[in-house]
């Protein structure tokens, strides 16, 4: 892969742990930092300490909805890129995350390649690395 994500931190929210470890894998050899949620709950904690540059958000998540945790990120002074993830290939949902505001929603199985693309691309137009 291309490091396109190299110093990037972004925050992968999933209760599947095969999924988890997939694209948190993928995002690591791409060169981006990680951190891991397993519930809602844990994503916003998470969220509030570490204030990741993007999260990969499932829709489906115990204890707080995907559609929850996005309306509270995205009602923050400074959310984060959202990119929501479902095996739910329900047009509905898609209009109403679309309505809140996610920035890209992907239907499961995601190829890899195509979530880095996703994240990468989002990251690059929103929040361009600086010259650190």
């Amino acid at each position: 892969m291309s490091g396109r994500l190299e110093g990037r931190l972004v925050l992968v929210v999933d209760d599947d742990p095969d999924v988890l470890d997939s694209f948190d894998l993928a995002l690591r050899a791409d060169g981006a930092r990680t951190l891991r949620a397993e519930d809602g709950n844990q994503a916003i904690a998470s969220w509030r300490a570490h204030q990741p540059e993007a999260l990969v958000l499932d829709m489906m998540l115990p204890k707080r909805s995907g559609f929850l945790v996005l309306e509270e990120l995205l009602a923050s002074d400074t959310p984060p890129i959202v990119i929501m993830v479902t095996a739910n290939e329900g047009r509905r949902h898609e209009e109403y995350a679309r309505g809140l505001g996610v920035h890209a929603y992907l239907t499961k199985p995601v190829p890899l390649d195509s979530l880095i693309e996703t994240v990468s691309n989002l990251l690059d137009e929103c929040r361009p690395h600086g010259n650190e």
